[in-house]
Parts: C-alpha cells; structure tokens; sequence
C-alpha cells in the first residue's frame, strides 16, 4: 500500500482523526512531523504500549519525522484512571522511569536521516513556569465545561471517589505538549490511543485559540481488546512488561504463543511489520490448521526479537524445544533455563532422591504408586531421559547447572525440581 492511511486502516490502526481527508492529504504531501506520549507511571513500558510505539515507527518507515515525547511532567501527576486516584510518585523516582521508558523506546526508531526521530521530555517547558504563568497561559484557554465532558473525568465524576484538581488539570498539561512542540518543532499531528481522544483534542484546541492559522491533525488508534473480555497485556501473573527483569524473554515469547485464535489474525495486523501478502498468508493457514499456532509463533518470533533482539529470541526458542525433547537441554544458558522452568509447575527439594517421589513432589503424579505406572508405561521422562527403572534415583550430576531437574510425563506434561534451594 501506497497511501499510509489505507495501510494503517487495513491493519486496524485508525480509529478516529479530526479530518480524514485533510489528514490523508499532509501524510501525502509529507514529511510530516508528529507526537506520541508516554507517561512514566512505571518502571517500564508493557505490551500494551507496542501499540503506540510501533505505530510511531510505522510511521517513521513512511517518511514522517517522530517527536517521541516521555512525559517527566505529566508522569507526576498521571492520567485519570477511570476508577481511583494515581498515586503520586517523587520526582526522582519520576526522573528515573523517563530514562528507563527513553532507553526502551530508542531502539524502536531511527535517529537518523533527513526525518530523523527526536526524544523529547515535557518537564523541559513546564519546571521553570511558575503557577501564575500556566493559569493565565494556558488555564485562560480552557473551559470547565468542556473539560467535564471528557470520558475519564466524566467517569471519575460519576464514582464514590471522584476527581482530584491535580488530576482534572491533566488535559492542561498534554494540551500544552502539543502547543510547545508546535512551536518548536512545526509539529502538526498528535498520535494516541482512542481513549486518550478528549487529551488529543484538547490540544487541538488550546493551538487553535493562540495560533488561529495552524493547521494540525489528532489520529487516534483502538484500545486492543482480548475476545474473552480480559484485559490486553495481562495475564494471572499481572502486566507483561518489556524490561526483562521485569517480564523475562521467555515469559514475553510464550505471552504470544498462547495468544487466543480468535485473536491473533487482529494482532498479526496491528503488530507485525510483515507485509499484507504475509499475513493473509498467515490467516489462512491458521483457519486452516489453528492446531499448528503458525501466526502465534510467527508474531512472538517477530515481537521478541524486536524487543529482546535476535539473540535473546533464539535463546527462548530454543529453550522451548528443549523442554519438550527437541534439543539439549544442557546447552541452555542458566537464566533462559531458570526463566522457562519459573513458568512450570515448581518444587524444592533438599536433594535428589527416586524419581517417583519427585513426579509425586511436583504433582506429576497424585501418588507413588501412579508415578511408578508412568515409568513402567515408558512415560517418564528427566531432563529428556527416559526413565526405564520404577526404583531410578537421580544422582546430583544430572542436575542442569548444579540445582534444575526437568520432569516430563507423556509429551507435554512439564514440571521443574530445583534442588538444593530452601526447602
């Protein structure tokens, strides 16, 4: 596809905008220069921000000049959530997950050539105005009523708690965002998801009051939503995050692995930079034979090695065939193996002992006596080895990396012994 619009429509990308038309015609004449935020209200981005963040870069590879704006000021007050106050983080700890969020959103651009992208942080024209400046400068634009009829402080309002003035001023402080990076950097188009829109628009129109010839645009992508009706980007274990020591490379693979057929073909479109030919492909094979998980494979392959780089991507697939008997489970570095075993049924134990106690430990087995059937029913299976004997022992030179015990049962019942650890 030829025109970006079309392209991000087909994807699922374009949930609303000001003026289509006129939108389509400046990314056509383009280079166009245009923000995304990203507030640190965390120490790092999760999968639900890869929605934006590969939208910018979407619209980066198209010729358009990025302006990537990580919000040391919004991000110490937050945007209202729909249901309770944020809690308010300290400036340092603020300062920090700017540097933190900065470091995980660089490598997703390019910062060079003629439409090279800009870091930018809105703490840099907020810290030095004082609270007189930003009632007369920008509060003098604004109107309560409007700002009432926002969807987040609409909700807030509606609820038991409702809405603090610091978190009502919120749309303030984003509105001017645009407004400074209009004036800075002739930036005339604002990127958001669906539900920042009252935020998006009200920059819109704090431009339009003190710069009546400007011509700007707001492009809002949907809310990722999961078929079940939970929440995209958790799962029981909480939010998967892209900082590996928040979310290990493994766990972020498997995220994707598992990903619910009746959702992958709308997640292959948002997320994937494969082309449409590709994902068409990738749908078909899936309605075709959904068993195989072909498109979920294809989509974590993709999404790790963008956010973990290639290396750690074959470390994590690896460790996956492994586990089942594919590979050598010896061969795997400790911490992918510690990463992909935290995600399996898990027992400590003070030392090896008989491998039908183990099966039993781990819940393999409801007891002894079934654990011995497994065996002697060639199902038994320790770091791949097939266990032949319904007495074996497993001695402490068999244990991966001097603490690990991989447990099968059939081909795909899995469990993890570490040995050694407190008990």
């Amino acid at each position: 596809m030829t025109d970006i619009v079309d392209e991000l429509k087909w994807r699922g990308l374009f949930a609303q905008s000001t003026d289509e038309d006129a939108l389509r015609k400046a990314l056509a004449d383009g280079p166009v220069t245009f923000y995304c935020g990203f507030d640190p209200t965390a120490a790092s981005l999760h999968v639900g921000h890869l929605v934006q963040v590969l939208t910018v870069r979407r619209l980066q590879q198209a010729g358009h000049r990025p302006l990537a704006l990580v919000g040391g000021a919004t991000g110490q007050i937050g945007d209202p959530r729909p249901t309770a106050e944020r809690t308010l983080n300290d400036p340092e700890t603020v300062a920090n997950w700017v540097n933190r969020l900065r470091t995980q959103i660089e490598p997703f651009l390019s910062f060079e050539g003629e439409n090279a992208a800009i870091m930018v942080n809105n703490l840099d024209w907020t810290a030095g105005m004082s609270a007189i400046e930003f009632l007369r400068d920008i509060g003098k634009h604004f109107r309560v009523n409007k700002m009432l009829t926002k969807d987040s402080v609409a909700r807030r309002l509606e609820s038991e708690q409702g809405i603090s003035y610091t978190e009502f001023s919120y749309q303030l402080l984003q509105g001017m965002d645009f407004l400074e990076l209009y004036r800075r950097y002739g930036c005339v188009l604002q990127q958001g998801g669906s539900d920042q829109w009252g935020n998006l628009t009200a920059g819109l129109d704090l431009i339009h009051r003190l710069e009546p010839d400007a011509v700007v645009h707001a492009l809002a992508t949907p809310l990722m939503t999961k078929a079940d009706g939970t929440k995209f980007g958790k799962t029981e274990g909480g939010a998967v995050w892209l900082d590996p020591e928040m979310t290990t490379p493994y766990a972020f693979y498997q995220f994707w692995l598992n990903v619910d057929d009746r959702d992958i073909s709308k997640y292959m479109r948002i997320l994937s930079f494969k082309s449409v030919a590709e994902l068409e492909e990738l749908e078909k094979v899936t309605a075709e034979r959904p068993q195989a998980r072909t498109a979920q494979r294809a989509l974590a392959e993709e999404l790790t090695t963008l956010v973990h780089g290639a290396q750690q991507c074959a470390a994590v697939i690896n460790a996956s065939k492994a586990l089942f008997g594919q590979g050598d489970l010896a061969e795997l570095d400790e911490a992918t193996l510690a990463a992909a075993l935290s995600e399996l049924p898990h027992a400590r134990v003070a030392e090896p002992g008989q491998v039908v106690d183990l099966f039993t430990e781990v819940g393999l087995a409801p007891s002894k006596s079934a654990a011995r059937r497994t065996v002697k029913e060639g199902g038994a299976y320790v770091n791949n080895v097939k266990v032949t004997a319904e007495d074996a022992e497993v001695s402490a030179d068999e244990l991966l990396h001097g603490r690990w015990l991989v447990l099968r049962r059939g081909k795909k019942n899995l469990a993890a012994i570490e040995v050694g650890a407190e008990v």
